[in-house]
C-alpha cells in the first residue's frame, strides 16, 4: 500500500519556521466571510488593522504553507493520489491568544494511522511555539480512500450522538460563489476547490469549499453569537467533516451552549440540511 505505516510513524518530526502579518490575518478573515456588513464594528474586529483580533482557527493556515491534508501527504512513508484524499476532521487547542504578527516554529509529525476498512486515516499533529512559548496544538485527520483493510487498529469511533432538544441559537451564513477562490489564497491550493475537472476525478459534481473554511465560518459564528465576539475566550475547537459545502450555498449553524462548551451542528440549507459538520465542540472560558 502507498502508506508505509512503520516509516510514517517512525519518521522524525518536521520543523518549519513560519511567520505571519496582520495582512495575512485579514485575508484569512475575509476568506471565511468576515466583513459583512463592512462598517459593522463587530466585523471591523476582523478586518481593520487598528482593531484586529485573531480568530483562533487562523492557526490552521498560519504561515501560508500547505494545509494539514497536503502536508500529511509530503511526510515520509506517504505516497498517495491527492484525488483520493479528504479532510476527515480537525482539532485545535490554543494555549494563549494568537498575536496579529509573529514568527514561530511549527513541528509536524504523523502520530497514528488507523484502518477504517475501506480507507486509512492519517493523524497529523502540529505544534507551534514562538519566543514566548507554546501557541497551539492541532490535529488533522486525513482520510485516504482505498487504503484500509490491512487489519490495523480502527482508532476512535467517529460516531457522535445527535443533539437533543431545540438549539440555544441558530444562525445562517451564506457562502459566496467565489468563497473557495478567495480562501485558497491563504495557502490551500488543492485543485479540488477550484478545478471542475479535478473535482469530477475526485467524485464531486463541481469544486467544493475547503472543509477548513467551513470550520472557520462555524467558529466565527459561535464567537460572534455566544461569546460576545471575544476570540480570546476560545480554548479549543474540534469538528468532524461528514459532508461538503458547495460555494453559493447557505450554512445553517445550530448551537447548544453548556458549561464551558458549545456543541454545534452544521448543515447545508439548500440540500435539506444535509450534514456538513458533526461532532463539533468549542470549549471556552467563562466571561
Amino acid at each position: 500500500m502507498p502508506v508505509d505505516i512503520s516509516r510514517a510513524l517512525a519518521a522524525a518530526p518536521r520543523t518549519t519556521e513560519i511567520s505571519w502579518t496582520p495582512e495575512d490575518v485579514q485575508l484569512y478573515h475575509l476568506g471565511i466571510g468576515a466583513g459583512v456588513p463592512a462598517t459593522d464594528p463587530r466585523e471591523l474586529r476582523y478586518t481593520l488593522e487598528s482593531r484586529l483580533h485573531v480568530l483562533p482557527s487562523f492557526a490552521t493556515v498560519a504561515g501560508g504553507g500547505p494545509p494539514g491534508v497536503i502536508a500529511a501527504l509530503s511526510m515520509p512513508g506517504v505516497d498517495v493520489d491527492l484525488a483520493r484524499v479528504l479532510h476527515g476532521g480537525q482539532s485545535l487547542r490554543v494555549h494563549r491568544p494568537l498575536p496579529v504578527r509573529a514568527t514561530a516554529t511549527r513541528t509536524d509529525r504523523i502520530t497514528a494511522v488507523h484502518d477504517k476498512g475501506k480507507a486509512a486515516v492519517l493523524v497529523l499533529r502540529s505544534d507551534a511555539a514562538d519566543a514566548d512559548g507554546p501557541l497551539w496544538t492541532a490535529e488533522a485527520q486525513v482520510y485516504v480512500r482505498g487504503e484500509g483493510g490491512w487489519g490495523g487498529d480502527r482508532g476512535p469511533s467517529a460516531g457522535a450522538p445527535e443533539e437533543q432538544g431545540a438549539p440555544d441559537r441558530t444562525v445562517e451564513r451564506p457562502v459566496r460563489e467565489d468563497q473557495a477562490l478567495l480562501y485558497r489564497l491563504t495557502g490551500d491550493l488543492n485543485p479540488l476547490h477550484a478545478d471542475p475537472g479535478f473535482a469530477r476525478r475526485a467524485g464531486f459534481d463541481r469544486p467544493v469549499l475547503h472543509g477548513l473554511c467551513t470550520y472557520g465560518m462555524t467558529l466565527k459564528a459561535v464567537v460572534d453569537t455566544l461569546l460576545d465576539g471575544d476570540v480570546t475566550r476560545v480554548r479549543s475547537c474540534t469538528a468532524r467533516f461528514v459532508g461538503v459545502t458547495y460555494p453559493g450555498e447557505t450554512l445553517r449553524i445550530r448551537m447548544w451552549r453548556g458549561d464551558g462548551t458549545v456543541r454545534v451542528a452544521v448543515g447545508a440549507v439548500d440540500r435539506g440540511d444535509a450534514p456538513v459538520l458533526t461532532g463539533t465542540t468549542v470549549e471556552f472560558t467563562q466571561g
